[in-house]
This record gives structure tokens, sequence and C-alpha cells, in this order.
């Protein structure tokens, strides 16, 4: 094994929204990958429509900048905990990473996680304490604070010696010293090329490749993306594909092309020596965590296993009155081809066939994960419904486990109460606590099921000062029953259109969902009923033309603006007897079972 001194790889890791695509995008424009004159727009790694709606990144990402005669491969990776899977996996592909940390509100969550993983697989690290230009900035107190997150997680001493930088990503600049303001990202670079270590690796040696991501292409297909751990990839060279966990499902395959990474471009190349990240394309089987071998020397690399899915819904096929008026994909064999090949390049992602055709078992980890999949589907023209969301249980030795999380809220002194008052409904059981000027840090170990639907009631408490963010930790035994609900629902009991007189006596009873003119059906839910239980309703009420009540009476009638749910919104509303009518053009909740007669007589049988 040698040394490839002209290469560095390394992952940009960090919690939601502290600023990894923000700073690389500084790192591509100083780095020379753009024109003078090029009109480049901000997140430009975020290339994907949702990224740039949620303003969080949902898939890792590769580019690539030189450094005088340096290439340093760049990982951009999610920091919502939902997606973590992307981040396991991908740090298989780097030999360090930089930790980014905000100069406010320090190590988060999701922090603490990918750290833990970079550590475990002993990866230098590179502590950026980012947006040092914030008015509540307190970067010293926060550099030390991931001083002792690294002790805490048991860092070696090189680890422990990391560099320390103070960055602003959205100026572009870095520096030694939280005093001293830089002029541009030239610590930065210096640092990844000082202090992490180039890949080993023997280019003379048979070919070894880990697939670490899988993209798709409709000209070319599935393109495999990872390191070349030994050998040199070239085209038109035949391999044998191999998996560590299943070694016997060889098979052979043959590179038709190969792209280097470059910016943002992956250009076509001839050979790609070991130590470097490289596309591939040719083999459609391809799968993350397979390993492209040698046919002489077939030894797959072990992958790292990924974190088990914690949440579970059921995709089924829409049977509503309006079914199939909307949608361009209705049927359980499209939305079956279309969950199993999300699979292909999510490995968090699970699908499993249920007894029943029309519907499908689909396992994630986290509301947030499974919400981006139901508007992807939506985006791409498939409808369907869903259930909500329901945490995954295990039964161990006779006794049954839930996943736990660890969360982590920062909020106004004067709004901690309602805060700790939420928690203590929700089963959750207080860690530490520390007051932080006027606000207070707390930390809690929750059921991942009490988290369902809290996050709105949370911004509401806090008047959206609070901030909240957690992570998986561990299964413990079942902590008995949560209640998450306390609203019932406005269900409508007639099919038609709404109409004013009818949705203005329905308001008195709460919070409406729809306007006038929006088509409804029996057992669809129309609103939200202060009060814990259903009420039925008739929205397509009209009044009676008669001499003594005139049409033209209408106009007089005010209707309350209703309450228009985003998806996160609707996932989190919906009880157990409800589901979710996803479309291209609309969401509409309504129960299970639509007959309001049928429900009456299911719930006298309960009794």
């Amino acid at each position: 094994m040698k040394e490839i001194t002209n290469i560095r790889n390394i992952a940009i890791i960090a919690h939601v929204d502290h600023g990894k695509t923000t700073l690389v995008d500084q790192m591509l424009k100083q780095s020379g990958i753009f024109h003078q004159n090029q009109t480049v727009e901000e997140r430009v790694m975020d290339n994907n429509d949702l990224e740039r709606e949620k303003g969080i990144t949902i898939l890792a990402k590769n580019t690539a900048v030189f450094r005088g005669d340096i290439k340093i491969n760049i990982v951009d990776t999610p920091g919502h905990a939902d997606f973590s899977g992307e981040v396991e996996r991908i740090l298989k592909m780097v030999n360090g990473v930089i930790l980014l940390v905000d100069a406010f509100e320090g190590p988060m969550p999701q922090t603490r996680f990918v750290l833990q993983k970079a550590l475990e697989m002993n990866h230098k690290v590179i502590i950026v304490v980012n947006k040092i230009d914030r008015p509540d900035a307190r970067p010293l107190d926060v550099a030390l604070e991931t001083i002792e997150l690294l002790e805490e997680l048991n860092a070696g001493e090189d680890q422990l010696n990391s560099p320390i930088l103070y960055c602003s990503a959205r100026k572009g600049i870095a520096s030694t010293e939280p005093e001293i303001p830089g002029t541009d990202l030239s610590p930065l670079f210096d640092a990844i090329i000082d202090h992490i270590p180039a890949p080993m690796a023997d280019p003379d040696q048979p070919l070894q490749l880990l697939v670490s991501s899988v993209d798709y292409n409709n000209f070319v297909g599935r393109i495999g993306i990872g390191r070349v751990d030994r050998g040199v990839i070239k085209p038109g060279q035949q391999v044998m594909i191999a998996n560590y966990h299943d070694p016997d499902s060889s098979y052979p395959g043959k590179i038709n092309t190969l792209f280097a990474i470059e910016g943002l471009n992956r250009v076509p190349v001839d050979a790609v020596q070991a130590g470097d990240i490289v596309c591939f394309c040719g083999i459609e089987s391809i799968n993350i965590g397979d390993t492209v071998c040698d046919p002489e020397h077939i030894e797959p690399i072990p992958f790292v296993k990924v974190g088990e899915p914690t949440v579970e819904m059921t995709f089924s096929v829409n049977d509503s009155p309006l079914a199939g008026t909307e949608g361009d994909y209705v049927t359980s064999r499209q939305i079956r081809e279309r969950l199993f090949r999300e699979t292909l390049k999510d490995v968090s992602l699970k699908v499993f066939e249920t007894d029943n055709t029309d519907s499908f078992r689909v396992l994630g980890r986290g509301e947030m994960h499974l919400a981006i999949l139901i508007e992807t589907m939506r985006r791409e023209g498939y409808e369907f419904s869903v259930s909500p969301p329901k945490a995954l249980f295990k039964e161990i030795d006779g006794k049954t486990y839930e996943p736990m999380e660890r969360l982590h809220i920062d909020v106004p002194e004067e709004y901690y109460h309602f805060v700790a008052e939420k928690m203590g409904k929700r089963k959750g059981q207080l860690l530490d606590i520390m007051p932080s000027g006027k606000r207070m840090k707390a930390e809690y170990l929750i059921p991942a099921r009490g988290l369902f639907g809290y996050r709105n009631e949370f911004l509401t408490d806090t008047c959206g000062e609070g901030i909240m963010g957690s992570v998986f930790a561990e299964y413990q035994e079942y902590k008995g029953k949560i209640t998450n609900r306390e609203s019932g629902s406005l269900v409508a009991w007639e099919s038609g259109v709404a109409v004013t007189y009818g949705l203005f006596n329905a308001q008195e009873r709460g919070r409406l969902f729809i306007k006038p003119g929006t088509k409804v059906y029996e057992g669809m839910i129309v609103g939200m009923n202060p009060k814990h239980e259903d009420v039925s309703v008739n929205v397509c009420k009209k009044k009676q033309m008669t001499n003594m009540r005139a049409s033209g009476a209408d106009e007089s009638l005010r209707l309350v603006p209703p309450v228009e749910l985003s998806l996160e919104q609707c996932l989190e509303f919906m009880a157990d007897d409800e589901l979710l009518e996803v479309t291209p053009q609309n969401l509409r909740l309504r129960k299970k079972i639509l007959s309001r007669t049928e429900r009456l007589r299911m719930a006298s049988r309960e009794k």
C-alpha cells in the first residue's frame, strides 16, 4: 500500500441547517470551478426541487475541487436525522470529515450521531465553527463544547487534537482565531491538505471498489459511485460483482463508461487509479454495498451496517370515491414498482408486500424520511393513500421494546414550562438541563411515537423561537399509552361540493380545512374539532330557496379562512382510524371506513 499524495477525500457532516451546503458553494467558487462571469445560484449542490423548497439536503452528493495539484473530493451530506442512512454509507468513501457546528446552537443530536460514526471508522476530524458573524455567536464556548463531545465519544488522541477553524460560510471566510476574521477559505483548504491523510492504496493490485452510492440516468441506466480501494478501473473492463453479506451472489459484469468528478460535472475518462472516487455505468443491477472486483480475485469489502428503520407506514391503492381522477399512476403494480425502485438507492428504506395485494408496508428512519418519499411520488404523478406513521416495536424475551429518541431542545426561558408539561404527557425522560443566557437547553429521552405530531405544537408553545432536534438512541421497554392528539375531526356525511352555507354552519364546530367549491365525499375530513371526538357535518347543505330566504343573502355569511395543511401537518394530524389520500393535485384526509353508519356500527361493537 502506498500514499496517493495528490488526492484527499472528505465528507462535510453537521446537524441540519448548520451551513454545510453553503460552505461547499464557497469552496467551489474559491477554487476556480466557475467562470468569472458565470451566474451561480445559492446552494448549488441542492439540485433537487424538494431540497431547495425545504432548505435541507436530502441526498448526499459528490463534487471535487483542485488546490494546486491536489484534487479534493468533497461529499455534501444530509443533516436531518431521517436521512442519516445516507451519511453512514458515505463515510466509507472518505478518509476524513469536516465537522461543522453552528456558532450559536453548538453540537446538536445529529452532530453527535454522525461524529460517532466517523470516530468509529477512525477518520481524522477538522472542526469548523460556522456562522461566527451571527449577533448571538459564542464561538469559543461552542469550540469547547465540541471538544467535550469528542471526549465523551471516546475520540483518540489525534482526534482530540483536531484543528479548529472559525468560519462564515455565507461570506466565504475562515480563520484560526475567532477575533481575527479571515479573508477567504485558504485556512480551510490548508487544513484539509495538511491534516486529512491521503488515501492508502495500491494501483498494482487487482481491482477492488466498494459502491457507496447509486444514481440513475434515463439514458445509461444505473450509475455506481464509489472509491477505488486498489487497482485501476477502465472502460470495457470485465469484472465480478460481489457482496460481503451474501458471498454466494457474485455475478459477472462489464464496465461501459467511466466518469471522474470535477466540480459539478462528471467527465468521461479512460482510467481511474486507486484512491480516487469514480462513477461508472454498464452494470444494470449494481447495488449499494456491492464490491466491484477483478474476476480472478473476488474479495468483497465489508459494508457498514446501516441503522434499522424505526417508523412504518402503509402505502395503498387509493379507493376513495374520487380515486383515479387526478393521478397518472394509480394501480398497485405501478405503486409497487416505484416503491421497490426507491429501495435501490435508499438503503435506509425497506418495503414489504402484505396479505392485501393493494397495500405495502414501507419502513423508514422517521416521519420526514417517509414524507419526502410521499412528496416525490406525488410530484411524479402517483396517486395513493397512506396510513398514519407508527413506531416499529420489537419483541425481546417476551417483552415489547420500542425505539427511543434523544431529543435536544433550546427554548426561551419563559416557554420552557410548556415544553416540560408536554414532555411529561409524551413519556419524555429528562436527561440534562442547562440555562444558556435567557434560554434553556434540555435533553430528553422520549419514545419515537411520542414525537409524532409534536413539532407544530412545539413551535406554537415557544412562539416560533424554539429549536428542537432528535436522533435515534436505543430500544427500551414499552413505556405505555401516549395520547398524541387531543382534538377530533369534522367529517363530511354527504358527497357533493362544499357550499358557503354548509361551511358557515360547520365552522361553529371547529376549524375548517376546505373552502367553497371543494369536492367532498362521505367520510372525508373537512376540519378539526377542538373536543376529543369526531363530529359529522354537512358542508354541502344549501339554503332553501323561498320568498323568505333568498339565495343572495349568502353574501352576508362570513367564513373564517380555512387551515391549509402541508403534507407533514397532515401526517401529524391523522388518527389511527384515518388515512391520507395523496394525489398530484390534492391532499385529502379521510376516515378508513367512509360510511358514517358503518363507523357507528363498528364503534358499538368495540364497546
